[in-house]
């Protein structure tokens, strides 16, 4: 087990905010269990992970920074990155049956107004972790009247991740994920959020990625 490795990793989990150490933890999830992730302190996690991906936690905690948008550590600390695998590809979406607009679960807007045309490109969990650390505190509004989320689902998942409101963001997100499927895109959301009072830079980030 490198020395370097330890150190470094330690030096790259000091130099997050402890939000962004909670949010790591949080998207570590699917490799580690969570009733280890939850106690670990900064040193403890660095020996979970060490055990876990030897020769390979540097990679791992890459690829989650990257999903944090925290590019600038990657850089700082030349940590190695892992090859990157499309969430989704245009074949995938061949034999998926649309959602019929009629349907009270489609789309963001009650009422059956029709959604903006699909993106081919769908959200990726980085791209609404940075939306969620724009969201102000209103985010269970945001989520009942613009996502149209249910208000218990909402509570459930403030309860799961306590003191976090940046998790809260991305988990209401990621619930808006899960049930537009393939039409989760860029435009889609923006449409969702345009009449929200948030803060100008999230419509601005997700116009940006329209039409990538």
């Amino acid at each position: 087990m490198a020395r370097d490795e330890r150190a470094t990793l330690l030096e790259v989990y000091q130099a997050l905010p402890e939000e962004q150490f909670q949010s790591l933890k949080f998207l570590l999830e699917g490799r580690v269990p969570a009733g280890v992730l939850l106690p670990a302190s900064r040193p403890e996690l660095c020996r979970i992970l060490l055990q876990r991906f030897p020769g390979n936690s540097l990679r791992v905690t890459a690829g989650i920074l990257q999903q944090l948008g925290r590019l600038d550590l990657i850089q700082r600390f030349q940590l190695p990155l892992e090859e990157q695998i499309p969430e989704e590809t245009p074949r995938e979406l061949n034999g998926v049956t649309p959602k019929v607009r009629g349907d009270p679960t489609s789309g963001c807007r009650p009422g059956g107004i029709p959604a903006p045309p699909v993106n081919p490109r769908r959200l990726t969990e980085k791209d609404l972790m940075q939306v969620a650390q724009r969201l102000g505190k209103e985010w269970q509004e945001v989520g009942i009247l613009h996502l149209g989320l249910e208000r218990s689902r909402l509570e459930q998942i403030q309860e799961e991740n306590p003191g976090n409101p940046v998790l809260w963001n991305f988990e209401m997100l990621r619930e808006w994920r899960r049930r537009e499927r393939h039409e989760a895109t860029a435009s889609q959301l923006r449409s969702c959020l345009e009449p929200a009072r948030l803060d100008p830079g999230i419509l601005d980030f997700l116009q940006s990625l329209q039409g990538n």
